[in-house]
C-alpha cells in the first residue's frame, strides 16, 4: 500500500465506514485502558462544515484505512477557549500504520480548521498511546491545561497548537 495512492475523503460521522473505523479504535481503546473505550459524546452535526469535518483515508482497494476528524469547540465549563478546534477519532488501522497517514490525516484538519476561522487545535490523548502523542509533539503540539471529558483523569494528556501559522 504506497503513500500516493491513498485518498482522503470527507464523509459523514456516522458513514458506515467511519463508523467500522470508530468500532476498532473504542476496541483499541479497551485494550489499552483496561476494558475502557472513549465515551466522550459526539453527535454526527458536531463534524458537519464549517463548524467541523471529519475525513477518511481509502486505500487503492477502496477500503478505509485512517479516520480523524475536527469540531468546534468554545468557551465552555469543560475547559475549552474561543476559537478551539478538537482533533477527534485520529486512528489508523494497523496494516496501514507507518504510512504518515496520521500526520496527512492531520494536516488536513488543521488546514481546514484554519480555514473555517479556528485558532487553536487542541486534542486529548492518554499515557498509553505513546504513538499518538510522539506524533503530536512532533507536529508542533505541545502540552495544555486539562479539558474535556477526562479532565479530571490521571491518564488524560491534553495537548494544543496555535492554527495562525501554516504548519
Amino acid at each position: 500500500m504506497s503513500h500516493g495512492m491513498i485518498q482522503l475523503r470527507a464523509v459523514p460521522y456516522d458513514h458506515g465506514d467511519a463508523v467500522e473505523l470508530n468500532d476498532q479504535v473504542q476496541l483499541e481503546y479497551q485494550t489499552r485502558y483496561d476494558g475502557e473505550g472513549d465515551v466522550t459524546y459526539l453527535d454526527p452535526a458536531m463534524f458537519l462544515p464549517p463548524r467541523g469535518l471529519y475525513l477518511l483515508a481509502y486505500d487503492a482497494e477502496g477500503a478505509a484505512v485512517a479516520s480523524g476528524g475536527w469540531r468546534t469547540q468554545d468557551h465552555n465549563d469543560e475547559g475549552y477557549s474561543d476559537g478551539d478546534a478538537e482533533l477527534k477519532r485520529m486512528y489508523v488501522v494497523p496494516r496501514a500504520r507507518g504510512l504518515g497517514l496520521a500526520r496527512r490525516t492531520l494536516a488536513a484538519l488543521e488546514d481546514d480548521a484554519r480555514a473555517a476561522g479556528r485558532t487553536r487545535m487542541v486534542l486529548e490523548t492518554g499515557d498509553q498511546q505513546p504513538e499518538a502523542i510522539a506524533l503530536y509533539l512532533s507536529a508542533g503540539y505541545t502540552a495544555a491545561p486539562k479539558f474535556g471529558h477526562y479532565r479530571f483523569h490521571a491518564s488524560s494528556r491534553c495537548m494544543a497548537k496555535p492554527l495562525n501559522t501554516p504548519s
